[in-house]
């Protein structure tokens, strides 16, 4: 597992790289593709959502759970999938959502969010890989500990960053984050199953905009 992440990302989780659950995980992987089982995303976009996010622009967060599990949707990236492939239905609600939050917001007809990622939009799921039809099958192989630790140091070395959370598995990681220092936004999970339980109506993205301009940092555009 070459790591391929961006400098700054790469300087401040060094000492993770190092730890005995990294080479844990690092060798399952390993294992898994001896096996001949696939895991998405492809290794050189593992690590997307840092490189596309760089440590030093992250203004917003939203965190997934684990990689989608099909062919050729995962890409990195929390939510999003690879143009051409449909999007998901958690994605189909935040693009509803969207358009009842933001003034012009066209419900696109892809799924990828690379150009969030690219406005300062951390879009990181707590598991970074997963095995082809099997979702959660890498739970629990170090992937947490270390999605924890780039949390950790968010809120740690930044200030003022919007963290929307969906869902209980994402509102877990608050005590990782100091809320004296950083916002969170909490609503329900965007999936068709908790959408209706107060996912719409949350207005998350132009609440976190508000926050962003009032500490005269420039909003994130959320047309796509």
């Amino acid at each position: 597992m070459a790591v391929q992440i961006e400098e700054y990302w790469k300087e401040a989780l060094q000492g993770e790289f190092e730890k005995e659950y990294m080479k844990n995980l690092r060798t399952f992987l390993m294992k898994e593709k001896e096996e001949g089982k696939i895991v998405f995303p492809p290794g050189s976009l593992i690590f997307n959502a840092f490189n596309h996010t760089p440590f030093d622009k992250v203004k917003v967060v939203i965190l997934g759970q684990d990689p989608y599990h099909g062919q050729g949707q995962a890409h990195g990236l929390s939510f999003s999938v690879q143009k051409g492939v449909t999007p998901p239905p958690s994605l189909k609600n935040i693009y509803k959502e969207l358009k009842d939050d933001i003034e012009d917001f066209t419900i696109p007809s892809h799924g990828d969010l690379t150009k969030w990622a690219d406005e300062g939009v951390l879009l990181l799921n707590a598991t970074l890989t997963v095995r082809k039809g099997e979702p959660g099958s890498h739970h629990n192989k170090g992937w947490e500990l270390f999605t924890d630790q780039a949390i950790r140091e968010l809120s740690e070395k930044k200030k003022g960053i919007v963290f929307l959370l969906w869902g209980k598995n994402a509102q877990a990681k608050i005590p990782l984050i100091d809320t004296d220092k950083h916002f969170i936004l909490k609503a329900a999970h965007p999936s068709p199953y908790s959408a209706n339980s107060g996912f719409f109506g949350c207005r998350h993205f132009s609440k976190a905009n508000k926050l962003l301009k009032e500490q005269g940092i420039e909003p994130i555009d959320w047309h796509l």
